[in-house]
């Protein structure tokens, strides 16, 4: 090779570990083997590495209320946060960190964050804050949410925390059975909410993102107490089974109602909406097993009732559904429920109904939080219309059409 030709020597990209990534990097090698009970204290001593105190870990609970303390060694335990006007609610609801200042410094509530749902919230004091903390912190909560996420499943610590009154068992088995309450990518945003939370039975609901298409379902088995959660589980394995499959939503139909006729016999059933998102395309596919219609919401007003035909409950042998479609908007919700939201009677005797659930929809304002803030907002004041009781199931699950792009997330900076 001449002279002119060599080609200059690349420096060496910098692999140097700065503070902050020794700090989180600290954290990470130690959360593998790490025992649940031993999260809050080596949070608190991270925390204290860079001059904060009064460390919190606050977790929601299942009712959706308030954001529960985490006991533990080197946090500061106080009570329950309302989730609704509080600056730990705030920062929960709107996934962004709220910062308050204090005659000692400022306090910062930091979302925990895995994936998107929000698992409760970081709180910790620093006598000053500069935009380094910001980014520090907020990596830092990012990693405690992934931790309590996967010790989850190794302990009881994070339920006897979120829980605030006793549940029942068939709840517990609920509980077990659902995916994260809310998902949101750049093209698609999902959030469900169940009541009574604390006691509910046969409703459940379920979804998953496979490449561009968004499937999801909501379930509600007859009955009340074991026999009905038992019905809906497995109405929920069948679906997820069916699902994994890769077949079509009539397939997934067939599948669920032979599960659910052979386990339980001729006279239990389960009604069921499915769906198919095109999340590229917004074109949404459904199947209604006699179920109430979805809601379409544009411009946070119900401007269509998704009609559709009605096949049998799944277990009832119906012939395969004819499969309904329509093309969204950008933007475009789509409101599932249970018949318990609309078959509750409220104060005065009278069934509530779909009209009511209508007016409920359009005359609440935006929500600054986003999905699950609406959702939310949606479920309690329909609680409250209903004079505050939940006699039977009553299930929400909205979708949000986005229509983005997120290949750029793939990309490095």
């Amino acid at each position: 090779m001449a002279e002119g030709d060599r080609q200059p020597r690349r420096s060496k990209p910098d692999r140097s570990e700065g503070f902050g990534e020794r700090l989180l990097g600290l954290l990470l090698d130690r959360s593998h083997e790490m025992p649940p009970q031993l999260i809050a204290p080596l949070v608190a001593e991270e925390v204290a590495r860079i001059g904060g105190r009064e460390v919190s870990i606050l977790l929601q609970d299942y009712g959706q209320e308030v954001l529960a303390p985490l006991p533990g060694r080197g946090l500061m335990v106080g009570g329950p946060e309302p989730i609704a006007g509080s600056p730990a609610g705030r920062a929960f609801l709107n996934a962004t960190t709220v910062e308050i200042p204090q005659a000692d410094g400022v306090r910062m509530y930091l979302p925990l964050l895995d994936g998107s749902d929000q698992v409760g919230v970081l709180v910790v004091t620093l006598d000053t804050v500069d935009d380094d903390d910001r980014r520090l912190l907020g990596r830092l909560a990012g990693l405690v949410a992934d931790m309590i996420v996967t010790k989850h499943s190794y302990t009881d610590q994070f339920f006897r925390a979120r829980r605030r009154e006793p549940m029942s068992v068939a709840a517990e088995m609920q509980w077990s059975l659902l995916p994260p309450l809310v998902m949101a990518v750049p093209q698609v945003a999902v959030a469900g909410i169940l009541e009574p939370a604390y006691s509910i039975a046969g409703d459940s609901f379920d979804y998953a993102l496979n490449d561009t298409i968004l499937h999801a379902a909501v379930f509600d088995a007859m009955g009340h107490g074991l026999e009905a959660a038992t019905m809906a589980t497995v109405a929920v394995g069948a679906y997820r089974h069916a699902r994994r499959a890769q077949v079509d939503l009539s397939e997934k139909y067939a599948f669920m109602d032979q599960a659910i006729a052979q386990q339980f016999g001729p006279e239990r059933f389960v009604t069921a909406q499915m769906m198919h998102l095109d999340t590229v395309t917004g074109h949404l596919l459904w199947v209604n097993a006699g179920h109430p219609a979805p809601l379409l919401i544009r411009d946070h007003r119900v401007v269509a009732r998704l009609e559709s035909p009605t096949t049998l409950p799944i277990g009832f042998g119906g012939e395969h559904p004819k499969i309904s479609g329509r093309r969204l908007q950008r933007g475009d919700r789509v409101l599932c429920y249970t018949d318990g939201v609309i078959e509750e009677r409220d104060p005065a005797g009278d069934i509530f109904g779909e009209d009511r659930l209508i007016a409920c929809i359009n005359s609440l304002p935006p929500a600054e939080e986003g999905l699950r803030g609406q959702l939310r907002q949606l479920s309690h004041t329909l609680k409250e219309e209903r004079g505050g009781q939940t006699s039977d199931d009553a299930t929400l699950f909205l979708i949000e059409w986005r229509g983005g792009a997120a290949d750029h997330l793939a990309l490095p900076d």
